[in-house]
């Protein structure tokens, strides 16, 4: 178990690199990784199961205690991401494919690597697992409304179908595992620190696969796609913590709004891009798992060196910290 625990660690502090270590792997032997997509649905539940057993009542304690953030960053959430996809796959004129992948990624909600990103950018962390877990929960609804809203003009897109599929995907596994954890509470105790090694895998599985499916696209439409989400991720991280400030939030609820604006659930846009619309569709979030992993270190990095004014800082308890963050998921 102890091995398994490093193994875990070291997995979860080195994703990025998995990640496009596998990207390109799988671009250069893309047969291999071909039959992994079929199971991309599956894999997809076995992180959010993985996000249910870390999941605990008191992560939602702060939406009750200080709801005014936690409404800011989640309205952020579902106007900012979805509007600048939109207005990006416009003005570089996207392929109708590539459009409507972008604009799926933009309307996903938070991704739970954003709270180790705020945990390292000194931000205001219970906030950060308040939003993932809300946009989560919400996503059901928001994102096959936006999707229809934003991206009917380009592919056709069926609500009641995607709705059904977030429900199996997301909310089912999130449940089983809040509840598995709730009624095994020493049994999750003390495997859950591989819960991030389990995620990781999971994830390089589905980036393989979608990678290897696109093998012969990467190439030519590979370096557009690359712009449009380093512009739309670019957006979400200035403008989260900008629209935060205007709002007048302090600067630890300023670096988790932008963090948790700024990252996406991009496994969550593979499998539904998959599903609904095709291998090319999955490509924005393809590289949104790749590029996410990239610049939310950068940023934590950066504002790590920046220490928050006292008055500013949101005391967190060690016991109160996500075990999942801990581990580095």
């Amino acid at each position: 178990m102890k091995l398994l625990e490093k193994l875990s660690a070291f997995a979860g502090k080195y994703f990025a690199v998995w990640v496009i270590a596998i990207a390109i792997v799988a671009f250069l032997i893309p047969d291999p990784f071909l039959p992994f997509g079929s199971y991309i649905t599956i894999l997809l539940g076995i992180v959010m199961f993985g996000m249910g057993l870390t999941l605990k009542p008191v992560d939602f304690k702060i939406v009750f205690m200080r709801p005014i953030p936690v409404i800011i960053g989640v309205a952020a959430q579902f106007i900012i991401m979805p509007l600048a996809a939109f207005s990006i796959a416009y003005l570089l004129k996207l392929p109708p494919e590539l459009a409507a992948g972008l604009v799926l990624l933009g309307c996903v909600p938070g991704g739970t690597a954003s709270n180790v990103m705020v945990y390292l950018a000194k931000g205001n962390l219970a906030l950060s697992v308040a939003m993932t877990s809300l946009s989560t929960l919400l996503a059901p609804i928001m994102t096959p409304l936006l999707l229809l809203l934003l991206a009917g003009q380009w592919l056709p897109v069926d609500p009641v179908s995607m709705f059904m599929s977030i429900i199996q995907v997301i909310i089912i596994p999130i449940a089983l595992g809040f509840i598995v954890q709730r009624f095994f509470p020493k049994a999750v105790e003390k495997s859950v620190s591989i819960v991030p090694l389990i995620s990781v895998l999971a994830i390089l599985i589905i980036v393989s696969a979608v990678t290897a499916a696109n093998a012969s696209n990467v190439v030519s439409a590979g370096f557009i796609v690359f712009i449009a989400v380093f512009l739309h991720n670019g957006f979400g991280l200035l403008l989260g913590y900008l629209t935060a400030m205007a709002l007048g939030l302090n600067e630890n609820d300023r670096r988790a709004i932008s963090i948790e604006v700024g990252m996406q659930n991009s496994g969550l846009g593979v499998a539904l891009a998959t599903a609904h619309f095709s291998p090319l569709a999955a490509l924005p979030s393809v590289w949104g798992a790749i590029w996410h992993n990239i610049s939310g270190p950068i940023l934590a990095t950066i504002w790590s060196k920046k220490p928050v004014p006292e008055d500013n800082a949101a005391v967190i308890p060690a016991a109160k910290v996500p075990s999942a963050v801990k581990a580095g998921k």
